[in-house]
């Protein structure tokens, strides 16, 4: 049987709010990313055990680590030092929690038409991936606002070119991204169809990230976020699907209903909205 999870920091900062969401929704896992607005790869050793030891006293697990490893805001320029910094820090890490699994991205998108420096991104995610195999632990690419997230061919085109990668699916994903495979109409792309991205990477699938949204007005712009299964990243085709395929893995909630992360507005969310929306949204997820 599939498995939930959430990214709980969206339900609110402190480890112990999200620790409690998790138990009402009688989850027994989290999705590990931010605590009191710090990814767990940067939390000094000492905020670290502490969190271990409040995870583990509820008798929780830690499903995956949200990393920052290549994310959307890197751009492939960056130095790579930073990456490896981030590695050394995250493997000790997951070790001590058990935790399998790693998100990680492609760097950030450079705008279309420009150089996208293809082979500098290959070479770094096999040497990240290298890494964590080599400590029995999985590298999973999310479809975010990465190289990877261009399209499903680009994907792909990283399973090809990284031994031993896997992928994180996210559902919401496609929905605000255009699909820079396909011809231009008029002089733009068309939206992606997250439904046909799922079935193009679906092998390769080890997880899954589950937000829901409706195309946004223009690219670059926030798309409008919804519960699961009301907008168009067919939510409720997908969970169905993975039922059918008897998918045993991970089903992780990433809301983006009350708060979204990406979004840089100096303005602090309404937790208690966002506590109530994800508890919302785990509860309509469980019942599609």
């Amino acid at each position: 049987m599939m498995k939930f999870t959430g990214f709980t920091d969206e339900a609110g900062r402190d480890l112990a709010t999200q620790i409690r969401v998790t138990q009402e929704l009688s989850w027994n896992h989290l999705s590990l990313r931010g605590i009191d607005g710090t990814n767990v790869h940067e939390l000094s050793d000492s905020d670290f055990e502490l969190a271990v030891e409040q995870i583990q006293s509820a008798g929780l697990q830690v499903a995956e680590f949200g990393s920052l490893i290549g994310s959307w805001a890197k751009p492939i320029s960056s130095d790579f030092a930073i990456t490896l910094g981030e590695i050394d820090r995250t493997i000790p890490r997951m070790q001590r929690l058990g935790t399998q699994i790693v998100r990680v991205m492609s760097y950030a998108q450079e705008p279309w038409g420009q150089e996208q420096y293809e082979q500098e991104r290959f070479k770094r995610l096999r040497e990240i991936t290298a890494r964590f195999t080599d400590a029995g632990l999985i590298v999973a690419h999310e479809n975010c606002m990465n190289w990877g997230g261009f399209s499903a061919e680009h994907t792909l085109r990283l399973i090809d070119e990284v031994p031993n990668l896997k992928l994180i699916f996210d559902t919401g994903n496609p929905v605000f991204q255009l699909d820079r495979s396909k011809p231009q109409n008029d002089g733009s792309f068309p939206w992606q169809d997250a439904w046909d991205f799922y079935q193009a990477v679906k092998p390769h699938i080890c997880h899954i990230h589950i937000k829901d949204c409706l195309n946004p007005l223009k690219e670059g712009e926030e798309p409008q976020y919804v519960y699961p299964g009301e907008g168009q990243g067919y939510v409720s085709e997908i969970m169905q699907d993975l039922e059918a395929i008897h998918y045993q893995g991970f089903v992780a909630i990433e809301p983006h209903v009350a708060t979204v992360f990406h979004v840089a507005d100096g303005q602090e969310p309404d937790w208690k909205k966002c506590y109530d929306s994800y508890l919302k949204y785990g509860k309509q997820l469980a019942n599609l």
